[in-house]
C-alpha cells in the first residue's frame, strides 16, 4: 500500500500530538514533517512522554524550514488566523484545517467574530466543511477541508437530521455544553489552571461564543432560513471529552417517536455516529479516546418540547480524527481506517 505522507503544524498542542497519536496507528500514513516554531530541533518524545516509544518521528521544525517536496496532505492544528496565512502558500498541496479560518462561509462574519481580516479570503469558497458525516460526497475531490469545531461537531450531528427532515422548527434552540480543559488549548493562561479548573464548573464566552455563527451557518443551510441559537458552553474538570445537551421544539404535528425514528434511520449505518438505546443518557466516558458520537432523545417536561444529547471527546471526532475520517475519504481510503480503538474505560 502506497504510504500518505503527512506534515503536522502545531503538533506541540493537544490536537496536534493527537493526530500523531492516530497517524501512527494509521497503516496507510507516513509522518513526513512536524512543525511547531517554538519547539523546533526537539523531538516529540521530549514534549510528550507518551510517544517515546514511537520511533522514526521525524523531528520539529520550523515551518518555514518544512519540505513540501515529501508532502502529500498538511495538517493545520495552529491558531486561528496563523493557520489561513500560511496554508494560503502552499499552492495546490492538499490541505486539513482543525483552525476555524475556513469553517466560515463569509470573511465579513469571521472578522466580526474573531476580530482580525481574514488572511485569505479568496480560498474560503473553494473550503469544504468537513463533517465528514454530511461531507462525503465532496471530500474525494476536496483540495481544502475546514474541519468542524468540536462544539459544533456534536451539535450539528444531532441536529442536522432533525432540521433537514423538518421535524424540528429552528426557533428556540438551546444548547448547553460541557467540555474538558484541553478544548483551552495547551497555552499557559490563569483560567486553565489546575486550581482554577479543579473541582468546579465554570461558564465560558456566555452569549458571545466564537462557534456559535458555525453552528447557525450549517444549521440555516438545513433549515433553509437564518437561524439563531442560544449556546453557552462550560469548562468542567476532565481533561478531554465534550457533552451538549440541546433543547429543541418539535414541528406541528411532530412527535418524540418521529424524532428518534429520523435519528435512528440516519445513522444506523453509520460507522462512527450511534443513536443508544431509549432512556440510555449519553455520557463521556462511552466516547472517551474514539471518533465516536453517542446520541439519545428524551421528552421534555414543557410540551411541544425535547431533549437531544450527544457525546464526544473533543480530541478526538471533535477534532483530530474527524480530520482523519476526512482525509480517508479524501484519498479514497475506507472511512473508517486508523481509527477502529474502541473507547478507553474505566
Amino acid at each position: 500500500m502506497e504510504r500518505i505522507r503527512i506534515a503536522v503544524l502545531g503538533a506541540s498542542g493537544y490536537t496536534g500530538a493527537d493526530l500523531v497519536r492516530l497517524a501512527l496507528a494509521h497503516p496507510a500514513v507516513e509522518i513526513a514533517a512536524l512543525g511547531a516554531n517554538q519547539k523546533a530541533g526537539q523531538a516529540m518524545a521530549e514534549i510528550w512522554p507518551h510517544l517515546m516509544g514511537a520511533g522514526g518521528l521525524p523531528l520539529l521544525e520550523r515551518v518555514e524550514a518544512i519540505d513540501w517536496s515529501g508532502v502529500d496532505v498538511v495538517f493545520g492544528c495552529l491558531p486561528h488566523g496563523a493557520s489561513a496565512e500560511l496554508l494560503a502558500g502552499l499552492g495546490d498541496r492538499r490541505i486539513i484545517d482543525l483552525s476555524a479560518d475556513f469553517r466560515l462561509d463569509d470573511a465579513a462574519t469571521y472578522a466580526e467574530w474573531y476580530g482580525v481580516t481574514h488572511p485569505a479570503p479568496q480560498l474560503l469558497a473553494e473550503a469544504v466543511y468537513g463533517l465528514t458525516e454530511f461531507a462525503r460526497d465532496h471530500l474525494p475531490g476536496a483540495r481544502l477541508v475546514a474541519c468542524p469545531g468540536c462544539y459544533p461537531t456534536a451539535a450539528l450531528l444531532a441536529l442536522l437530521p432533525l432540521a433537514k427532515a423538518g421535524v424540528i422548527v429552528p426557533e428556540g434552540l438551546s444548547i448547553f455544553a460541557l467540555s474538558g480543559v484541553s478544548g483551552a488549548g495547551r497555552s499557559l493562561r490563569e483560567p486553565n489552571l489546575f486550581c482554577e479548573v479543579a473541582e468546579a464548573a465554570a461558564a465560558y464566552g456566555v452569549g458571545h461564543h466564537r462557534h456559535m455563527p458555525e453552528i447557525e451557518q450549517e444549521l440555516g443551510k438545513a433549515f433553509g432560513r437564518p437561524v439563531r441559537v442560544s449556546f453557552t458552553p462550560h469548562l468542567v474538570p476532565m481533561n478531554r471529552g465534550e457533552l451538549e445537551t440541546i433543547a429543541v421544539t418539535l414541528a406541528p404535528g411532530a412527535t418524540l417517536a418521529d424524532l428518534r425514528a429520523v435519528l435512528d434511520e440516519r445513522y444506523a449505518t453509520e460507522p462512527f455516529v450511534h443513536l443508544l438505546a431509549p432512556g440510555l443518557a449519553p455520557a463521556t466516558r462511552m466516547v472517551r479516546g474514539s471518533n465516536l458520537c453517542v446520541l439519545n432523545i428524551f421528552a421534555d417536561r414543557i410540551p411541544g418540547r425535547a431533549l437531544v444529547v450527544a457525546a464526544i471527546d473533543n480530541l478526538v471526532k471533535g477534532s483530530a480524527g474527524q480530520a482523519i475520517q476526512n482525509m480517508n475519504l479524501m484519498f479514497g481510503l475506507p472511512e473508517t481506517m486508523g481509527l477502529e480503538a474502541v473507547p478507553l474505560f474505566p
